[in-house]
């Protein structure tokens, strides 16, 4: 085949990159003119080009595994409720439904047909996180997902360039913030119109009149990568499962991983039926977390598309409350979901016998407030005069340490979110945040640390109690260790004036008291006493764990000056090797 031919293998692969750099650039457009802090600063969101059957070819780097692989699932929905011989040039179309986008109501994922010469060539989705869609607002105490917020069926945003004022309206009347929501709603209309054109401009430079060849190319060659990857794992039937707080009483995660010559399968039987409250998860959200787990580990640099995913198969029991069905609450479904790439890990630290992190913080510890008259419990006097305000920020814990490398302070893993900056809220909100450091010990002890969790101090400028929603778990079981690794720090939520808060549901932070969150550490990995003593010594010096713990879990004795006091270090590992 000449080189010269459009379709050329060089040229595949050339499209192939040029495509990548489409939905980077239509994530980064979202981004740009996204209005919610969560889209704007934090990066909650995702962006991808499918073909026309609705596989997904290509993904932006940018953006959550939640939202990229759950949408990967939606446009099959879209395409359903719509048929692409339908479809006509400006139609945009949107949907917020839980179980037919990534897992909550406040989530928007949108769909727009790409037309070129009057022919539909692709299509283009994304997927972001609006501050407020209602209801109780972002939470888990929600018994229904009625009470959770406005719910979107699969319906049009646009006819043929023009945008439909009535459901705008009906949105900007049920929220709290109708300029961020509804900007964001625009802002995902606009980034889709954008990857449209940088693909019409790709395919008039390559001289290609579909997408149909390139398409085939890149996921039979996804597809081969993932298994030729899976084909290097030990096959057999691997069980793990993990113990969660969960909203009223634990969960117990339960996975039996099948590893075979076609692929992976990982069923969930054995766990928890649903919750009353909203942490329970919807299919599509299991199986993108769960998804991710195991190409983090097995295929981590084959592109992510229909292709890889394909061989990666996911089921789990109705009415378990990783298959919560409608109309279970499950604004907080990510409390859940977010833990199971650890539980995949654990199924593969047995097939690869090591080779995989300790378990980490997982979920994320936000810090979602509210205030003003209405929102806070209590005597209605104190708020009736306060600013009213509503702030969602993400924040993180310690992932838990890798094979060779300490964990992450203070990282989102597996969300992949950036920690939204203090000045940010205190800009939009009368918040005040006094302290955000890391915290001290709470990474576990190993040959290789955990990553630090944080401590964050909050309040308000105003003198009025605000609410907080907590939905944070890890407070009661911690991440866990793994091959002599120590566990993580467990979490931890309070008041300034010693009162205990609950790891989940909303509180009152009283008048001129103070918010203090304390987010767990990841674990260790690897007997701690296989540290090198100087290693501990510089975690003692930069303030990462204190000497009391060097002593006591590394067995190594620093001075006031930060060197090793070797005559008590060799005597305190010599004790503990007896």
């Amino acid at each position: 085949m000449s080189i010269n031919d459009p379709l050329s293998p060089i040229r595949l692969q050339l499209m192939w990159d040029r495509l990548i750099a489409v939905v980077e650039e239509q994530a980064l457009a979202l981004m740009r003119t996204g209005f919610s802090t969560s889209t704007r600063e934090a990066g909650d969101l995702s962006a991808g080009v499918f073909d026309l059957s609705g596989a997904m070819l290509a993904q932006a780097v940018t953006g959550t595994p939640g939202h990229i692989n759950s949408m990967a699932r939606a446009v099959y929905h879209f395409l359903e409720r719509f048929p692409a011989k339908t479809m006509k040039e400006g139609d945009i179309y949107l949907t917020n439904d839980p179980w037919k986008g990534t897992g909550h109501l406040h989530d928007f994922t949108f769909v727009t047909p790409t037309f070129r010469q009057g022919k539909m060539v692709a299509l283009f989705a994304s997927t972001c996180h609006v501050v407020d869609i209602g209801g109780r607002g972002m939470g888990a105490d929600a018994r229904q997902v009625y009470e959770e917020g406005l719910y979107i069926p699969l319906m049009h945003f646009a006819r043929e360039g023009k945008v439909d004022q009535t459901l705008t309206d009906i949105v900007a009347a049920n929220v709290r913030e109708p300029i961020q929501v509804v900007g964001d709603l625009y802002s995902l209309a606009t980034c889709n119109e954008i990857g449209c054109r940088r693909l019409i401009e790709m395919m008039d430079e390559f001289g290609i009149d579909d997408l149909d060849r390139l398409g085939a190319h890149i996921l039979a060659k996804s597809k081969q990568a993932s298994l030729e990857a899976i084909s290097k794992i030990k096959p057999g039937e691997y069980k793990f499962s993990m113990t969660v707080d969960g909203y009223d009483k634990p969960i117990d995660l339960v996975a039996t991983m099948k590893i075979g010559p076609t692929g992976i399968d990982v069923d969930f039987t054995g766990t928890s039926g649903v919750s009353a409250f909203g942490i329970n998860v919807p299919h599509c959200y299991t199986e993108a977390y769960a998804s991710f787990g195991v190409k983090c580990i097995v295929s981590p640099k084959v592109p992510n598309n229909e292709g890889s995913l394909e061989v990666i198969r996911i089921s789990a029991p109705d009415g378990c409350i990783l298959n919560a069905k409608h109309p279970s609450p499950v604004a907080a479904r990510h409390v859940t979901g977010q833990m199971l790439p650890d539980v995949m890990f654990g199924c593969l630290h047995q097939a690869l016998q090591g080779g995989v992190p300790a378990e980490g913080a997982s979920c994320l510890w936000n810090l979602s407030a509210t205030g003003g008259p209405g929102r806070v419990d209590g005597d209605p006097s104190e708020t009736v005069n306060a600013i009213a305000f509503n702030i969602m920020s993400f924040h993180a814990g310690g992932t838990g340490a890798r094979p060779g490398r300490d964990g992450l302070s203070a990282t989102a893993f597996p969300s992949g979110v950036r920690n939204v900056p203090a000045e940010v809220n205190e800009t939009i909100s009368p918040i005040v945040i006094w302290k955000k450091e890391y915290r001290q010990d709470s990474g576990g002890a190993g040959e290789f640390r955990g990553g630090l969790g944080q401590i964050m101090e909050v309040s308000t400028l105003d003198t009025a109690p605000f609410a907080i929603s907590a939905y944070y778990d890890r407070v009661d079981h911690p991440p866990r260790g793994r091959d002599g690794g120590h566990n993580g720090m467990a979490g931890k939520v309070e008041l300034d004036s010693g009162v205990k808060l609950r790891g989940m549901g909303q509180q009152t932070v009283p008048r001129k008291d103070r918010l203090i969150i304390s987010m767990p550490g990841g674990g260790g990995l690897g007997n701690p006493r296989k540290r090198p003593a100087a290693v501990v010594a510089e975690d003692v010096r930069q303030g990462f764990i204190s000497s009391d713990a060097a002593r006591r879990d590394y067995g190594v004795a620093v001075n006031d000056d930060f060197s090793v006091d070797e005559g008590e270090t060799t005597k305190l590992r010599a004790q503990a090797a007896e």
